[in-house]
């Protein structure tokens, strides 16, 4: 019996115990090529030879009685044998894989075939040289070749490749077909087994399998056999048009031209025939059929016969490759299988908690496009929550984190109880009830098998180790494009997992990155744990900053070291005491950090107060001044307020405030700038005596560092001299007792005071300098007379500065009239101190005035040159005629008027106007380059 499909419809022909079919299926009339006592023919029908085509009944003695007739009007037709051929053992038909692979024309004839009608006369005297019940008319050559019926015949050592002409669907009467050679091709063996899949044939030999080529007609080896006597077989696996090379049980899957394209299929013995059912490849041997997955190799389901498993069996599958079904005939029964559902597959395999071999059949699936990618990530997501009850917490988050479908919210219920803010967000019945409800960690149940009886794990290791899996999930989906509900359930969740591990930096770092987190839901557990840093920073990143401000007060005021500890110093050896002041100097750190930004006034001034509370005065009043002299507040606080606000003992804070208000923001208010000046006198006045000037460092709180890195006296100089907008008679009266004698002096300078500031320079701090400096400022020679008045006759009982009063002669004595300074000596002045300087005066005075003589006659005689040349200048003659033209318009001149340059050219009136007196036509600028004419005196 031969079953055979066309058009999806079953048809059965009795012949005579054929070997091997093949059905050109394709076609609306069905050929079928049979091998028949070593024969190769061809049947066409024409009649219905069979009362009743397929019996429903398996018992009966006669199998189609009592059966309905299934075939198509179109077969109802005659039958008649067109061809046949004597010594074939295989007939293959050729199949085309694919449009974009190389599927050549054939065409009768060739170099290498022999003609067309020698083969038709071997097929049977000739009955095939003409058309069917034809008599004259064109030869078969003349038609076309149906490509759908092309085949290749095995007759021992030679392949001959036959083709169908003459065919015709629309006149099936007269014209029935006929079988022509196209080629003939050599092989190196006996022909055992043959597959045809586009341009390439695959033949298996005694010796090996062999890839030949029907257009080439070469033949090459793919591999040999090992042993002569190894059993082989091919098989067309359609569904990707590869084939399946079988080398006794092992068997290879190539493509058309031979090369390997997966992984070995091994079996469990040689296989009496294969069949292809979508990923998976049926073998049938010893009575059973095991089916195997092409890409993994592995078997995945046996079927055994039973009673019918003795005798020989045939296995068939699809002819179109979809894979649905095979059909096994063993000698009794002819028994299909179908294929099952591949959700039902997945779905037993989970069941039998073979999660790995359920995942594989997945991911084959997929990748043929038997399941969609969102069922992929359905399977990962339940075999995720399996995992997740039978306690294997990683590789449960493995799977959840490769299900794209997968929400972060069906986890929430793993981690808090319901209700919930949340629970609304769970989705429902999603997947295929194999798992029960997920239910917080603590309260998990799962099966207890030999092992875990065995090795029993430890609880608290078992939830330590969901925790951190968990978290890993969580901290992926961050990335993802969430909802904002299910964000910010994500992150307040993640807090509550760090929290129950005691992951303190990763919790700080959560709550000071932009998060989700809802306070609400945190802001009691963090308070009851003690985890207030954290707490702090996450009220700071939702904007709460009063509240945040008032946590950090707390912790600056009584901090406990349990709960953070200095990255800097957590290799070395620290007391409590220091670990405790480390702790609130960073809380301190972290207020400020948040209040630079703030621009609400009475909040910033409401805080500043704890900052000088603490022992630790230096860093707070570092961090105060930070504050209120921040820039990166959008408005400015307003100093009035400030200035009222800051304790009056602070006064380094008030300084430091009103400097940067002075130098940085150059405020030009009189009232700061005198305020300013009295705050640094009245340092100066008291720490003036106790320490050397380095030494004397800005602070009434004595033993403090200052948050300043210049003495007072220095930063008190500076500012009286740059500054002219404080009350300077409200200065001097406060150190009017005291010895700023410097600061006296600039207020004095500022003053107009010279008197008193040459006395102070010169008497009381001896600084000749200086003196002399501050004359050379005033410019006027009676201020070095002046000087010397006071180096000669010096207040305050001191006796005569007769060297200071010879080295402001020595230096300065030119400048000076020499009677005067006579006048002025004193009769107690040694001679021998001032006689050298007194001749060196008279010397230079003589000096001065011959020098001045001849300035001034040199000066007479370059006047007169220049008079002279100008005189000549204006007696030169310029001749103008008729001809003469302007060197600028090129105009005539004639009577008009006109100008010549210094380097004689000559100009229009009206040129000259636009030209203008400096620069002549040449371009030449008599300003910057003068025409030098030599003169007696004058030169260039």
């Amino acid at each position: 019996i031969i079953i055979c499909t066309s058009l999806k419809i079953f048809n059965i022909l009795y012949v005579t115990q054929p070997r091997r079919i093949g059905v050109n299926d394709r076609s609306i009339n069905p050929i079928f090529l049979y091998i028949n006592g070593g024969k190769f023919e061809a049947l066409s029908p024409k009649t219905h030879l069979w009362p009743n085509p397929i019996s429903n009944h398996a018992q009966s003695s006669n199998p189609f009685q009592n059966s309905t007739h299934l075939q198509p009007q179109s077969l109802v037709k005659p039958v008649k044998k067109i061809g046949a051929l004597k010594g074939v053992s295989v007939v293959a038909r050729r199949l085309r894989s694919d449009v974009n692979e190389c599927f050549s024309k054939l065409t009768v004839g060739g170099s290498d075939a022999v003609g067309g009608s020698s083969f038709l006369q071997r097929l049977g005297g000739g009955v095939g040289s003409r058309v069917n019940g034809g008599g004259g008319g064109g030869g078969v050559n003349d038609l076309p070749i149906d490509d759908n019926c092309v085949f290749a015949v095995a007759v021992e050592k030679k392949l001959i490749l036959v083709g169908l002409v003459g065919r015709s669907s629309e006149n099936y009467d007269s014209v029935a077909g006929s079988l022509v050679t196209l080629r003939e091709i050599s092989c190196v063996d006996v022909v055992k087994d043959l597959v045809w899949v586009n341009d390439s044939m695959i033949v298996g030999c005694s010796s090996g399998y062999y890839l030949c080529s029907c257009v080439t007609g070469q033949c090459g080896l793919i591999f040999s056999f090992p042993d002569v006597s190894s059993v082989l077989r091919l098989k067309v696996l359609k569904k990707d048009y590869k084939i399946l090379m079988l080398v006794d049980n092992v068997g290879i899957i190539v493509d058309s031209h031979g090369q390997p394209v997966g992984g070995s299929l091994v079996f469990n013995g040689s296989p009496d025939g294969i069949g292809e059912m979508g990923s998976c490849v049926a073998a049938i041997h010893s009575g059973k059929m095991e089916l195997y997955a092409k890409k993994s190799g592995n078997c995945v389901q046996k079927v055994v016969f039973g009673g019918e498993g003795r005798g020989n069996h045939v296995i068939a599958d699809d002819e179109d490759g979809n894979g649905k079904a095979v059909v096994v005939a063993t000698p009794n029964k002819v028994i299909c299988y179908l294929k099952v559902p591949s959700e039902e597959q997945i779905k037993d395999l989970l069941k039998k908690k073979d999660f790995k071999e359920a995942v594989s059949l997945s991911v084959e699936l997929h990748d043929d496009g038997e399941i969609s990618k969102e069922t992929l990530s359905l399977v990962h997501a339940q075999v995720g929550f399996l995992l997740m009850f039978d306690l294997h917490f990683e590789e449960a988050v493995n799977h959840f984190l490769l299900s794209e479908t997968m929400q972060p919210s069906e986890i929430f219920p793993f981690i808090m109880p319901d209700p919930n803010r949340w629970s609304l967000l769970v989705p429902k019945n999603r997947y295929w009830g194999l798992h029960p409800p997920p239910a917080p960690l603590e309260s998990l149940e799962t099966a207890v098998d030999d092992e875990f009886l065995l090795n029993p794990p430890n609880r608290d290791d078992l939830l330590d180790t969901a925790i951190k899996n968990l978290i890993r999930y969580l901290n992926v989906s961050r990335e993802k494009d969430l909802t904002a509900s299910v964000r910010e359930g994500v992150d307040t969740l993640l807090m509550y997992l760090y929290r129950a591990l005691s992951c303190v930096d990763e919790m700080e770092s959560l709550a000071s990155s932009e998060n989700w987190c809802i306070v609400e839901e945190l802001e009691t557990l963090l308070n009851d744990s003690g985890h207030l840093r954290t707490l702090a920073f996450l009220c700071e990143s939702k904007g709460m900053s009063s509240k945040a401000l008032a946590i950090w007060r707390i912790l600056a005021r009584n901090y406990s070291s349990g709960f953070w500890a200095d990255p800097a110093k957590t290799n070395e050896k620290h007391d409590l005491g220091a670990n405790i002041i480390s702790g609130k100097e960073n809380a301190a750190t972290e207020a400020t950090r948040i209040l630079v930004e703030l621009s609400d006034q009475d909040l910033i001034l409401q805080h500043l107060g704890w900052y000088w509370s603490n022992p630790w005065t230096n860093i707070n009043n570092m961090l105060a001044v930070r504050v209120l002299t921040s820039e990166k507040r959008s408005h400015q606080l307003s100093p009035d307020e400030v200035i009222a606000a800051i304790d009056p003992k602070k006064t380094e804070i008030i300084q430091r405030y009103l400097q940067w208000l002075i130098e940085d923001q150059g405020s030009d208010e009189p009232q700061f700038h005198t305020s300013y000046a009295l705050l640094l006198t009245k340092s100066a006045l008291e720490t003036y005596g106790t320490e050397s000037q380095s030494e004397q460092i800005n602070g009434s709180e004595s033993g403090n560092h200052s948050i300043f890195q210049s003495p007072v006296r220095e930063r008190l100089q500076v500012f009286l001299q740059s500054s002219d907008l404080y009350d300077r008679e409200e200065i001097l009266y406060l150190i009017e007792e005291s010895e700023l004698w410097l600061e006296k002096a600039i207020l004095y300078r500022k003053l107009g005071q010279e008197t008193l500031v040459l006395q102070i320079l010169a008497v009381k701090l001896e600084d000749s300098d200086a003196a002399e400096h501050y004359c050379a400022e005033i410019g006027r020679p009676d201020a070095y007379m002046q000087l010397l008045d006071i180096y000669l006759n010096p207040t305050d009982g001191k006796k005569p500065m007769f060297k200071a009063a010879v080295r402001l002669l020595h230096n300065h004595g030119e400048s000076l009239d020499p009677l005067q300074v006579l006048e002025r000596l004193s009769p107690n002045m040694p001679l021998h101190l001032a006689s050298d300087t007194i001749l060196r005066m008279l010397r230079a005075r003589r000096h001065h005035h011959y020098q001045g003589q001849v300035v001034h006659n040199l000066s007479r005689a370059v006047n007169l040159d220049a008079k002279l040349a100008r005189l000549e200048e204006r007696s030169r003659l310029v001749q103008i005629n008729d001809e003469s033209l302007c060197d600028s318009c090129h105009a005539r001149l004639g009577t008009k008027l006109f100008a010549m340059y210094p380097d004689d050219t000559i100009v229009c009136y009206k040129c000259f106007r636009r030209q203008g007196e400096s620069t002549s036509v040449t371009g030449r600028d008599f300003n910057n380059d003068p025409v030098f004419k030599p003169g007696w005196l004058v030169m260039e």
